[in-house]
């Protein structure tokens, strides 16, 4: 039994085997003539042959040409329609059927081609290798462009992520007193701040519970201050004492520290306060000095970027850029400070003993022009301003202006004596009252017709008398005085708010206006303007501008004095003198304020009491009375000036005399003693009251 013939598995590296059959037009023709296609290659020989017949045909066939062209179709084979053997022996007759392979098996299709490629191990791992290497070249790239290309701008991310820039306060100037002791001063405190990005949505309401009571914080504001969880940076308090600060550091809450600054300090709580003002939270001024001289005080804001611990702690040794802030100067006022407690001591008494709506008092070199108190009452502590009532947190010494009353008489004086021809012995027959057009002007008390001196009429404070004097004198004449003694002018006081007053020209007046203006009604002034009005009186006829700033004190405390204040002759030296002496009369037993003498001294002054406008009807019923003393001392050699202005006291007395002038002669006898102004030792002048007939 022949063995049936071996199928040789075509070989995986021949590589020209279905090329010629694509590129052949003749493809199909040779398929016909030879069936069964492929059967000669798979054909093996019997067992006869063995291995050595299949060798042989192995060789054969890789050198034999690539088959499938037409031309090789018709060389190769001879008439039968076998292909030739390479040695050249002839072909195997071909079997019946045309086939020259061995059929398939009965019921079982021809099994198809599979190709089979041999890989190459070493080829796959090198790809492999490539892969990898490939891999870890974009690795490499990215490490390098981070840490050598880019590393300068992710380092740069980085820092700023860490970096805060703080604002540096200038250190504020201080402001002292004539002598440099402190009224205002910054001392050192700390910031509290907080970066809500680091604070844990657990851990925020007990940091709330623990700094609110400890810092005075809302609480519902400092919970949304740390409930922002994309801010790195805010401020939760300025000012803050440092044993506070180390409380605060002491607790180690994340995301809360603490920074240096700086705060201000009234050592004298509320003493000057409506003068000196204060500070607010942010450090700039707010009321008095404190505003407007907050370009000089407070000097020039510098930054500083400092390296933040995740704990909220700067970083010592930490990246660090600064501008230093440049620090502000001091400034350097006229006001003595005991003087000023003086004052301010007696008028807050007076107040309350009274029951006045407000009262101030100052006191003021006539030479100088330089105001050594500045008292109000009622007053506030600068340090706990915000606890107080902001109704005081003004200068009412300037902002406040008021009708002087009879203190304004001396300006009619001066004018009638300058230029009316009226001297303190020109006699009048005064009656209570006088009829001007259609208006009754009284005195304030009903009084048969006196027969007095001009001195009498102003010892006296007659309201019909003054009347009467000023007639000799045309309007213009009363107003161009009044203005040559700063009415309606503003002193140039570097306080906030200043009233001008009130002192309309001539051209405004009615007809009856010129009356009651003579005698201190329908005008207004404010305190400092009617202290400035008795200086000019005591310095001899010349105005000195008041002033309150000595200087300021710079670099090495060294100190640069003010300009000096400006000058002016009001009036003559004669006609100041006569004055002086006619309001020595005032403070006698016969004039309206012999509760303001004082043992030794020879005193000068003159009462007022003037109706307070009633708002709600615009005339004076009801209005209430502004009591007011100016005098200076010693009266024939002055040297202080002191003015005291009540208003509307409910208790006791509302006139001058009784309400004022004892608060006068209080701070007059400490203002003399403190200044070591000894009494003159001259007799007072002799002022006759009543004219003789």
């Amino acid at each position: 039994m022949v063995p049936a013939p071996r199928k040789e598995t075509p070989r995986k590296d021949t590589p020209r085997k279905e090329t010629p059959r694509k590129e052949t037009p003749r493809k199909e023709t040779v398929r016909k003539e030879t069936p069964g296609k492929g059967t000669a290659r798979k054909e093996k020989p019997s067992g006869r042959t063995g291995g050595a017949a299949t060798t042989t045909k192995r060789s054969a066939r890789k050198k034999a040409p690539a088959r499938g062209t037409a031309a090789e179709g018709r060389t190769a084979r001879n008439a039968q329609g076998a292909r030739p053997k390479a040695d050249g022996s002839a072909p195997r007759a071909a079997r019946s059927g045309g086939g020259s392979g061995r059929r398939p098996p009965p019921g079982r299709p021809p099994r198809p081609r599979v190709p089979f490629h041999r890989r190459d191990p070493l080829k796959r791992l090198n790809v492999g290798l490539l892969v990898v290497a490939f891999v870890l070249s974009l690795f490499a790239g990215r490490l390098v462009q981070l840490q050598t290309i880019d590393s300068g701008q992710y380092t740069e991310q980085a820092m700023l992520q860490r970096m805060r820039e703080l604002r540096l306060p200038a250190v504020r100037g201080d402001i002292t007193d004539a002598q440099g002791n402190p009224l205002a001063m910054t001392v050192e405190a700390r910031a509290i701040f907080a970066d809500p990005s680091l604070i844990k949505a657990d851990k925020r309401q007990p940091i709330v519970n623990a700094l609110a009571p400890t810092l005075g914080l809302n609480p519902a504001t400092l919970l949304r201050q740390i409930s922002k969880p994309q801010a790195r940076f805010v401020y939760l308090a300025h000012g803050v004492r440092p044993d506070q600060a180390r409380l605060v550091s002491s607790w180690n809450f994340l995301g809360i520290g603490t920074l240096p600054e700086y705060r201000r300090e009234y050592p004298n709580d509320s003493l000057a306060a409506s003068v000196i003002g204060f500070v607010n939270d942010t450090g700039s001024g707010a009321a008095g000095l404190e505003s407007s001289l907050n370009g000089v005080l407070a000097g020039k804001e510098g930054w500083q970027r400092v390296e933040i611990s995740p704990e909220g702690q700067h970083i010592p040794m930490g990246e660090d850029q600064k501008r230093p802030s440049v620090p502000g100067r001091g400034v350097r006022l006229t006001l003595q400070r005991d003087l000023q407690f003086k004052a301010q001591q007696a008028i807050e008494q007076q107040v309350r003993a009274s029951r006045a709506k407000s009262g101030t008092v100052i006191v003021m070199d006539p030479r100088t022009g330089r105001l050594l108190a500045m008292a109000s009452a009622p007053g506030f502590d600068p340090n706990d301003y915000a606890d107080s009532d902001r109704s005081r947190w003004g200068s009412p010494l300037v902002q406040h202006a008021y009708e002087p009353g009879s203190t304004g008489k001396v300006v009619t004086a001066a004018a009638v004596m300058e230029h009316g021809g009226v001297t303190p012995q020109t006699p009048y027959t005064v009656p209570d009252k006088i009829k001007k057009y259609d208006v009754v002007f009284h005195d304030s008390h009903p009084h048969p017709p006196e027969r007095l001196t001009f001195a009498g009429v102003l010892a006296k404070s007659s309201n019909v008398g003054t009347i009467m004097a000023s007639e000799s004198i045309g309007q213009q004449r009363l107003y161009q005085t009044l203005r040559d003694f700063g009415f309606g002018r503003r002193t140039g006081l570097p306080l906030p708010g200043e009233t001008a007053g009130l002192l309309e020209p001539p051209a405004k007046w009615s007809g009856t206006d010129r009356f009651p203006i003579a005698f201190g009604q329908t005008v207004s002034v404010n305190a400092v303007q009617m202290a400035s009005v008795y200086s000019t009186i005591a310095n001899g006829g010349v105005r000195v501008a008041p002033n309150l700033v000595a200087g300021t004190v710079g670099e090495h405390d060294r100190f640069t004095p003010a300009p000096a204040p400006e000058r002016e002759q009001v009036i003559s030296a004669k006609t100041a003198r006569q004055i002086s002496d006619m309001l020595e009369g005032v403070t006698t037993k016969e004039g309206t304020a012999p509760k303001a003498q004082i043992k030794g001294y020879r005193v000068a002054g003159k009462t007022g009491t003037a109706q307070i406008v009633n708002p709600r009807c615009g005339c004076y019923d009801g209005g209430g009375y502004t009591a007011s003393f100016a005098g200076f001392a010693p009266a024939d050699d002055p040297r202080l000036v002191v003015q005291v202005v009540l208003q509307d006291p409910k208790r006791g007395s509302h006139y001058g005399g009784d309400a004022a002038a004892p608060v006068f002669k209080d701070v007059m006898s400490f203002a003399l003693q403190s200044e070591k102004i000894p009494p003159t030792g001259s007799r007072p002048p002799i002022i006759e009251i009543r004219a003789r007939d």
